[in-house]
């Protein structure tokens, strides 16, 4: 790939609407497409906004009819907002493009930054994003109850209502069972998640990692579609604070090195 260009957009007071980042991603997309300029990547923060990608389903939404952006990526619905580094990197890939060899290289990526602030993360089969494993299920606390009164081992109103039927919802058992605690349930937690879209042979879209937000806007929704895990933050299980700007700079080495470095095929057709 060519040289990685990084454009900060705004962070802290000045966080980038989501409506306003999206206008400047197309924007630099119509010039990349183009080629008036090199791959870029756009690293902001936003204020607290919910945004649902294409497969999104409506028991996914907030129950309360907070509003949600529906945008073009793909993937499912998440929140965004202060404390966590949002990029969004738009880059030119060769056709037939390889949507999942992309996503790869973001992952890569985003370990390679965890692992430079002493934390061990990494990929789970059919989840994209970057993810803190649990302890094997039998070890796992169930919030404090017995195991045989877990609402998520059962089939009745508390475990279906905003849902298929039997389908646990953990906006509606309580904060032992909400995604921002997942930490303390020792489950799978997500800590940076993925979701993009590509147009014209394009990248747009990108990449949320989390490093000192309020992870309980997430318990308003069911992040990314998944029931049985929650999210977590660099801060959350590091023990100390590590901010957006301490991030900056170390996600943007681990980009260059894997970006600038990769030689993308066309996908095999």
């Amino acid at each position: 790939m060519t040289d990685l260009h990084f454009v900060h957009l705004g962070f802290g007071a000045d966080a980038v609407e989501y409506q306003e980042a999206w206008q400047e991603q197309r924007r630099v997309h119509a010039a990349r497409f183009e080629d008036e300029i090199p791959d870029t990547c756009l690293l902001l923060e936003h204020p607290p906004v919910y945004t649902a990608g294409r497969r999104t389903a409506d028991n996914e939404r907030p129950l309360d009819g907070t509003p949600v952006v529906d945008v073009d990526r793909g993937g499912k619905i998440t929140w965004h907002g202060p404390g966590q580094l949002v990029g969004y990197p738009i880059l030119k890939l060769p056709r037939p493009v390889d949507v999942v060899a992309h996503v790869r290289r973001l992952e890569d990526a985003l370990i390679a930054t965890c692992a430079e602030f002493g934390l061990e993360t990494t990929r789970i089969e059919g989840r994209s994003g970057v993810w803190v494993l649990g302890d094997p299920v039998e070890q796992r606390p169930a919030g404090g109850l017995t195991l045989d009164f877990d609402p998520r081992l059962g089939v009745g109103p508390s475990s279906s209502k905003g849902g298929e039927e039997g389908e646990f919802d953990p906006r509606l058992n309580g904060p032992e069972y909400a995604p921002s605690n997942a930490g303390q349930r020792r489950e799978d937690r997500k800590l940076a998640a993925i979701g993009i879209r590509v147009a014209k042979g394009v990248t747009m879209h990108g990449f949320a990692i989390n490093c000192d937000p309020d992870n309980t806007w997430f318990d308003r929704i069911v992040p990314c579609g998944i029931r049985d895990a929650g999210v977590t933050s660099l801060s959350n299980e590091l023990g100390r604070d590590i901010s957006v700007t301490d991030v900056v700079p170390v996600i943007e080495k681990h980009l260059r090195a894997v970006l600038e470095t990769a030689a993308p095929l066309p996908r095999a057709v």
